[in-house]
């Protein structure tokens, strides 16, 4: 790990993305909570929460940090899911990966929520939105972010 030891304490913040592209169809199943499992959305929004606080034991050279905040939010599209995924901490190192590692498992845990009604879906998308604080300021995705 980097020896982050002499580095000052500060907020940081960081938002990531992904995307679970599925038949149309697929999504009319889930907005009647047609699911032999339950609501996806909310089972994959805990999953990432859950996930970004473990983000140091699935990632092996990650710092532990204390989230003080995490969130994932799913929005049903024309053509699948979008996950936003929030985090903050106050630390001496960003919070980049556990947001992306909040994105990442609650798509999974969307695929694996509905893979009863489709095998073909796709996990695509999963990049940094944003972060805040620390040494290198803060950076914003550029481009603009176009779903159905």
């Amino acid at each position: 790990m980097v020896d982050v030891t002499e580095k000052p304490s500060t907020t940081r913040t960081a938002a990531a993305h992904a995307f679970v592209r599925m038949k149309k169809s697929t999504v009319a199943s889930i907005r009647r909570i047609k699911n032999p499992k339950g609501n996806p959305l909310e089972i994959a929004r805990i999953a990432g929460i859950t996930s970004a606080k473990r983000t140091s034991e699935l990632i092996p050279l990650c710092h532990p940090l204390p989230l003080t905040h995490i969130d994932v939010r799913a929005k049903l599209c024309q053509n699948g899911i979008e996950l936003t995924s929030e985090a903050t901490t106050t630390g001496p190192t960003g919070v980049e990966m556990e947001a992306l590692v909040a994105a990442a498992v609650a798509a999974l845990t969307i695929y694996d929520m509905c893979k009863a009604l489709e095998r073909g879906m796709e996990i695509t998308e999963l990049y940094l939105l944003a972060k805040s604080g620390g040494r290198s300021g803060s950076y914003v995705r550029p481009g603009p972010r176009k779903r159905n």
